[in-house]
């Protein structure tokens, strides 16, 4: 049962899971992520979709050509633009481990572009947000984007901007809630 009064789909009970379930649950946990949380945990509701978005996942978040810098930079643009606080709380950590910068994380919080000294962050940004506003990039920004990132980590990077997308519309739809006891919003959908 859900301990968040907003939550519309909270996750099955491990006590009822069946075989697939279980075998999926399992696999996450023993994972890199290390447990079955939030969006993950409410796709074990279909545990195909959950077994088949957790390896997309573990692509995107562990095996792209892109520095973990730049793919946190792309989740957090996502989460912001999508206004999901538990996507928000889980990769703000990452984002700072990575190396990027708590200015350019606050200021993606604001909803504010940053000021970049590295291109390859200004590019990552600005396909990112182009990609969720206007569902394209023009040919200028794609001209700088294969030029400043390459081909590979350009399409790594359109194919985690998707995956992220899942993560968003699964947290904002069935309202997944931010992660502690009590927690406040830093994010909203304005």
């Amino acid at each position: 049962m859900s301990l968040w009064p907003d939550q519309r789909l909270p996750a099955p009970d491990p006590t009822t899971y069946n075989a697939r379930q279980q075998e999926i649950h399992d696999a996450i946990a023993s994972g890199p992520r290390g447990g079955v949380r939030g969006p993950l945990a409410v796709w074990l509701h279909r545990p195909e979709l959950a077994a088949r978005a957790q390896d997309l996942g573990r692509y995107c978040r562990y095996d792209t050509v892109l520095d973990p810098r730049l793919s946190e930079l792309a989740i957090l643009v996502t989460g912001r633009v999508f206004g999901s606080e538990y996507e928000w709380q889980i990769h703000k950590g990452h984002a700072l481990q990575a190396g990027l910068s708590p200015r350019i994380i606050e200021d993606i919080r604001q909803n504010r572009r940053p000021d970049f000294d590295d291109p390859a962050e200004a590019v990552v940004y600005d396909v990112s947000r182009a990609a969720h506003e206007t569902r394209n990039v023009d040919d200028a920004l794609y001209a700088r984007a294969t030029e400043v990132l390459g081909t590979q980590a350009l399409v790594d990077l359109v194919g985690m901007l998707g995956y992220y997308t899942l993560i968003s519309l699964t947290i904002n739809i069935f309202k997944v809630p931010p992660m502690g006891d009590n927690p406040a919003p830093e994010l909203s959908n304005e």
